[in-house]
């Protein structure tokens, strides 16, 4: 059997082994400004009246749409399964701001659907997403930060294929 030449792995010099390990990977940085984000988002949500509110409550937000959206529609968008995104509308429902309706289109199903509160908790959640991406354009500049969602688009569209 004929064998295969293959390189050895390549080892690392003492130049990039200094990158690495002063350096963190971009997929490292983008879960640590997305944790920054989201915990400095609830503590000004929670600041301005709505309390209870945690990051992991935000996949209900961001995907219920404000007439109400099927636990089984959001879950697929999430890619979570229906047990584990209900135990997210379970507890947004217990602080007051969604409720479960029946859906009129179809008698056995439910609508989850966004209180008055909930709908005020939803819109000041989006109001300071824009406050802060403001605040960043003070500080590094509103080139910077449109490039940064430009180069963002462009990943995403790169990682789903759109």
């Amino acid at each position: 059997m004929p064998t295969v030449a293959t390189d050895p792995p390549r080892a690392a010099d003492d130049d990039e082994r200094a990158a690495l390990a002063t350096d963190q990977h971009v997929v490292a940085l983008l879960g640590s400004v997305k944790e920054d984000l989201l915990e400095e988002m609830y503590l000004r949500v929670a600041a301005a009246g709505y309390p209870g509110l945690r990051p992991s409550h935000g996949c209900v937000f961001r995907y219920l749409d404000v007439d109400g959206s099927r636990l089984s529609e959001l879950a697929e968008k999430s890619g979570m399964t229906k047990q584990a995104f209900g135990e997210h509308v379970a507890n947004v429902e217990a602080l007051g701001y969604v409720v479960r309706v029946p859906d009129p289109d179809d008698g056995r199903a439910k609508l989850i659907v966004p209180t008055p509160r909930g709908r005020e908790a939803l819109l000041l959640g989006r109001e300071i997403f824009a406050e802060i991406e403001r605040e960043w354009a003070a500080t590094i500049g509103v080139e910077r930060v449109a490039a940064l969602r430009e180069t963002l688009r462009e990943i995403h569209a790169l990682q789903t294929g759109r």
